[in-house]
């Protein structure tokens, strides 16, 4: 016998309406980023993004807001850094320890990349009643504040980094065990003041090297 279903909850409509509605918005999401793409790749910008949230965040740290391997954002960084969109410098309680700074490149970029972003959305909201415009940025604020909530009770810790928030300490650029002269980083308890890395050739699966701003 076929199972019986009943009509789906509230819920679950309002989400399958939803998605089907930010079509539009995720448009001007990714027609904004493409203003960019010659200058960043899409993980180099979520990085530069992360690094303005948490000015000063070690690369430990950065990886996990990421959700990538630790030597995978090494590399990452390697590159911001080189296209003159972080810079690091020394912590300030232990010179050791070397913290993720946005450069005014970087600065100017997300500028440019949030007015492009705005621009647009202003076109559609001069189409919208005032009611609508009202009714939808209320929607989007709770909704905002909801997600946030959310991820904060769901997503705990994953280290002692992670336990305390932004303040300009990080992680080391020491030698570890790759290959010679491949500069990563590791926690601030090890390692050299700093180390510089050398150039290198991106491996093949990375996203694009930013060479230049």
């Amino acid at each position: 016998m076929a199972e019986l279903h009943g009509p789906p909850d509230p819920e679950t409509s309002m989400a399958a309406a939803l998605d089907s509605a930010a079509a539009a918005l995720l448009t001007v999401w990714e027609s904004a980023r493409e203003g960019t793409a010659n200058r960043v790749s899409g993980a180099q910008l979520r990085a530069v993004m992360v690094v303005e949230q948490y000015d000063g965040i070690n690369l430990r740290r950065l990886a996990s807001r990421l959700g990538m391997l630790l030597s995978s954002a090494s590399r990452l960084c390697d590159r911001l850094v080189a296209a003159g969109m972080l810079e690091r410098e020394p912590g300030r309680f232990d010179r050791r320890e070397i913290s993720l700074h946005l450069t005014p490149e970087a600065r100017r970029l997300l500028a440019e990349l949030r007015a492009d972003r705005q621009a647009q959305l202003a076109v559609v909201l001069a189409g919208m009643s005032p009611a609508g415009r009202t009714a939808l940025l209320e929607g989007m604020r709770e909704f905002d504040e909801t997600a946030r909530r959310q991820q904060a009770q769901t997503s705990g810790p994953s280290g002692p980094d992670d336990l305390d928030p932004p303040t300009g300490r990080a992680g080391d650029w020491s030698e570890d065990a790759d290959p010679p002269g491949r500069a990563v980083w590791t926690g601030a308890s090890a390692g050299p003041e700093r180390t510089v890395c050398p150039p290198r050739e991106s491996p093949t699966g990375e996203p694009p090297v930013a060479r230049t701003a």
